[in-house]
This record gives C-alpha cells, sequence and structure tokens, in this order.
C-alpha cells in the first residue's frame, strides 16, 4: 500500500492535520501567527546546517526553532520591544541567515522550490514515521501542558497565582511549534506551514461555539484541505503544498457565510 506515493502523501497529510488543529487554536486564541512565521524561517537556518553537516533534516530544523523561540522569550524579558517587532526582527534576521549560509554552500544542490513550498508527494516511509510517532508525541504533550496553557490564554495572571506555572506551559508550546514545523516541512514548505496551522483554526473559530468544537473542527478542516488539495492537485496538475492551502482558504470562505447567517438571525 506505501509504494503508491498518493497513498503516502494522504497518510502524511492526514498526521499532520490531527497535529496542526489543536496547535492552531492556540495560535489563534493567542494571537501568534507572526510567531509561527518566525519559526518558520529560522527553519531555512536548519536545513542549511543538516545538508552542510549532512545532518537529518527535521530534527536540524527542530533544533535551530527550538533556539529561535527559546531566544524570543529571554528577548522579551530583557528588552522594552513590543512582541511584533523582536518577532520581525528574528524573522528576518534568519531567513537572511539562512540564505546566506545558502550562498556560501554552493557545492551543495538546493530544491528552493521544494523547502519553500514542500512536496507531499515525494515523502517516503521514513517521513511517514517521523510524522506519525512526532505528531503523537506532540499531541501527548499538549494534553500535559492543556490545563495551564488554556487557562494562560484566558487570564495569564488568574493562572499563575492558581500555580499552573504559565510560564513553563508556554515554553513548552513554544517548543512543541518548533516541532510540528520540523516534521511538516517537507510536506508544506517553509512559506506555507502557517497556513496549515492558521487557516484551518479560523475555518472551525467560524463555525463552533467551544473551544472543544473549535478544536475538533479545526482538526475536521484541516482533513478536509489535504483530501481536497491533493485531490485537486492530482487532477489539474497543480502544486501540491499551495493546493492544500488553497482549499483550506476555500473552507474558511464559506465558514463566513455561517457567520452571515447568524448575524441575520440574531438581527
Amino acid at each position: 500500500m506505501f509504494d503508491d506515493f498518493f497513498i503516502r502523501a494522504l497518510f502524511a497529510g492526514i498526521g499532520v492535520a490531527f497535529v496542526t488543529g489543536p496547535l492552531g487554536c492556540f495560535v489563534v486564541w493567542r494571537r501568534l501567527s507572526y510567531f509561527g512565521d518566525t519559526l518558520a524561517h529560522s527553519a531555512l537556518l536548519g536545513v542549511t546546517i543538516a545538508f552542510s553537516l549532512e545532518f537529518n533534516i527535521a530534527l536540524s530544523v527542530f533544533i535551530s526553532s527550538s533556539v529561535i523561540a527559546l531566544f524570543l522569550i529571554q528577548l522579551q524579558k530583557k528588552t522594552n520591544l513590543p512582541g511584533d517587532a523582536l518577532l520581525g526582527l528574528l524573522a528576518h534576521s534568519s531567513l537572511a541567515v539562512g540564505l546566506v549560509a545558502i550562498g556560501f554552500l554552493s557545492f551543495i544542490r538546493f530544491d528552493i522550490m521544494g523547502l519553500l513550498f514542500g512536496d507531499i508527494l515525494a515523502v517516503n516511509v521514513n517521513d511517514l514515521l517521523i510524522i506519525w510517532i512526532g505528531g503523537a508525541f506532540i499531541l501527548l504533550v499538549l494534553k500535559l501542558i492543556w490545563k495551564p496553557l488554556f487557562a494562560s490564554t484566558v487570564n495569564y495572571e488568574l493562572a499563575e497565582a492558581e500555580g499552573l506555572n504559565p510560564d513553563r506551559a508556554k515554553a513548552i508550546f513554544t517548543l512543541l511549534m518548533a516541532a510540528i514545523i520540523a516534521i511538516s516541512i517537507k510536506m508544506i514548505g517553509l512559506l506555507l506551514i502557517t497556513g496549515m496551522l492558521i487557516i484551518p483554526a479560523a475555518f472551525a473559530r467560524n463555525i463552533s461555539d467551544s473551544p472543544k468544537g473549535m478544536v475538533i473542527f479545526s482538526i475536521i478542516g484541516g482533513l478536509l484541505s489535504v483530501f481536497i488539495g491533493l485531490f485537486s492537485s492530482l487532477n489539474f496538475n497543480t502544486p501540491s503544498g499551495p493546493s492544500i492551502i488553497m482549499a483550506a482558504l476555500i473552507l474558511f470562505i464559506i465558514s463566513l457565510f455561517k457567520i452571515k447567517q447568524s448575524i441575520k438571525l440574531k438581527n
């Protein structure tokens, strides 16, 4: 069954959708969309290190993204700059460093388009193992930190007063974000992974009326995006990663009609 590239792509997409759904909800709740972009940009440096040292790409991306994420937390404590300024600084700086490093590695051939936009149709069995085992671990850790993370999202001071240690939960969450970027970089690419985190969660927020419902609908939205995007890519010969994100966008636009209908009913 796994000899079929399309079946492997479907299994990879399903695995990523199950993880990006819950994580994406927290990205939307905590207004961290630009944070996801920052980690995605820093992943290019991890890819460069992996190629130059003949290191595992997923592990290298995870390490580089984690370092950037933890560095951001320290910067927030040591400077008076607003969060969006720090995110912009780190995002563009890490992207520039990665591109300059690629320029020095002229003896290595890079598939820049593959790195930026992904190629889910090229995943192999080892990639599937990384996605599913890594994804299961991410979801397990997220479940363990769910209470303090959600409480601090609603009210940071109250969560701290209750002894839930929101700072630790936040640090772990940033590492989970780095992990999902690392395991899905081959599928979606650096520029589109944030879309997979945000758009299905935004779709879910439009049609759900509770946090639990939003998580469930975000997973459903991610799964539908993968199926629609992959079959569209196969039938119309379009890039697989962008096709998945475009499918998610269409679902989001459809969800806007529910909001419009709800407003009419209230009036």
